[in-house]
């Protein structure tokens, strides 16, 4: 058995991993989106003939695991994609987004690089390799067993890492040498205390396991009191600076934790009255199919909305899909709440509110997850004083705060937890992908004293026999 890394490999987008088995059989777990600044050439090419991949299989829907889907179609794939129904519903509205993104960007990154005279990239996909590849997608149950191969070689089920709504963890068993070798790949993996998602599944023992590494060398903040933070920062930007808070949030997941954090304030009177806005179609869509999905929540948010009836509205809440009323919020003077994608601050409608915003020393900018450092909310995080937004630098007078607490990726602590059903002794390699490679020697460290050994970090393009 072979596995072949061609992506997410010392960075933290582009997920793709390629699975031959021993027969033959090419199974490519996640197909993801290069994000950040100078990833343009690696979503062209895969590395791999997209046409010789049998089978894929998506951990979840964020695009930085999804989003070259419709590049592997266009390029020659036509298998069926193997997903949770939470992935599948969220993808037919995500695949659409980021083609019409694709085609909107295509134009303005071709001028940047006719200026600097370097060759014309080529369109990496439309809508219609977005339809076919939505054409492809087949729901399965978490915990149930489906098969790859002609002679169902292959055995594979997801188990909930509680990342995202629909998230998985996926799990193989490959016949190889006269034995059967278990992979497990953990997607992205969640937080034993999300706010609204149930905690992440134990799953059975693996051979060999891929593993994600995002926060492998950081613990979250300790939140004593989430939606208290997350009060003073409306408080005193809002009230007392008559300011902005600017919220870039993914449209999955993160958009949901503001709003239910911010019905719970409202609920309870604590909320002062201001406009709430979510302007972002994708996550008003993605908010619809969430309520769909209730059998992914936890207790808790699933005996608040007996009580409450709804944990996603709540007066003077708003839902901006128009154009032309996301516009009318630039001149909007009063203090208010935007909540926007995408959560790196790459694209989408956020970046024209940081742009108009970013001069004010009145209002806050409010970072509520992960941001690769190449991005624009990665450079926010950071503190750059100055940052590019549209091709112009902009000198940064606004506040930036930042609140890990919403993060959906678990820390090194929630990690090892995650894996603490594992026995060591009987993993015979791990490999880190989906990390900075700094973190990542880090968090190999941390599992080398765990108990797990033959731990590696494979670099981009890399294949291992295993």
């Amino acid at each position: 058995m072979r596995i072949q890394f061609f992506g997410a490999a010392r960075t933290v987008t582009g997920s793709k991993h390629l699975v031959t088995t021993e027969k033959g059989t090419k199974i490519l777990l996640d197909c993801g989106l290069f994000q950040g600044i100078q990833t343009d050439e690696f979503n062209q090419e895969f590395g791999f003939k997209p046409a010789e991949v049998d089978y894929l299989v998506l951990s979840h829907a964020h695009i930085d695991h999804s989003g070259l889907i419709p590049r592997l179609v266009r390029k020659g794939f036509s298998g069926p994609i193997y997903c949770t129904a939470a992935t599948a519903d969220l993808c037919r509205i995500m695949l659409l987004d980021s083609a019409h993104i694709q085609e909107k960007d295509l134009e303005r990154i071709n001028r940047r690089r006719e200026r600097q005279g370097r060759p014309l990239l080529e369109e990496l996909y439309n809508g219609e390799d977005a339809e076919k590849a939505l054409s492809l997608l087949h729901a399965v149950q978490y915990n149930q067993t489906f098969h790859l191969g002609t002679d169902n070689e292959v055995a594979v089920f997801f188990t909930d890492a509680a990342h995202i709504l629909g998230s998985a963890a996926v799990h193989l068993s490959i016949p190889d040498q006269g034995t059967f070798k278990k992979l497990t790949f953990t997607g992205d993996i969640g937080r034993p205390e999300d706010n609204i998602l149930r905690k992440p599944d134990t799953f059975p023992q693996a051979d060999f396991i891929i593993c994600e590494s995002t926060y492998g060398d950081k613990l979250h903040e300790k939140e004593t009191d989430m939606q208290a933070h997350l009060l003073r920062v409306v408080q005193e930007t809002c009230v007392e600076r008559r300011g902005k808070v600017i919220i870039p949030a993914f449209a999955i997941d993160r958009t949901q934790e503001l709003i239910y954090a911010l019905d719970q304030l409202s609920s309870s009177g604590r909320l002062p009255r201001i406009d709430v806005y979510i302007d972002s179609p994708l996550a008003i869509r993605a908010t619809r199919i969430m309520k769909e999905h209730e059998e992914c929540f936890n207790p808790e948010i699933l005996d608040y909305i007996e009580k409450d009836g709804d944990a996603f509205a709540f007066p003077n809440l708003h839902y901006i899909s128009d154009v032309s009323e996301s516009i009318a919020l630039n001149d909007k003077k009063e203090p208010c709440i935007i909540i926007s994608a995408s959560g790196m601050a790459e694209a989408g409608r956020i970046k024209h509110h940081i742009k108009n915003n970013i001069g004010d020393p009145n209002s806050t900018i409010l970072l509520v997850g992960y941001a690769s450092p190449n991005t624009l909310a990665g450079a926010l995080k950071r503190g750059d004083k100055e940052v590019n937004i549209f091709g112009e630098m902009h000198p940064v007078k606004t506040r930036v705060e930042v609140m890990d607490s919403f993060s959906a990726h678990g820390d090194y602590n929630e990690m090892l937890q995650f894996l603490a059903c594992q026995d060591p002794a009987h993993v015979k390699k791990v490999f880190l992908v989906h990390g900075e490679y700094e973190t990542q020697v880090s968090f190999k460290i941390k599992l080398e004293k765990a108990g797990f050994k033959n731990i590696h970090i494979p670099a981009l393009y890399e294949s291992v026999e295993v």
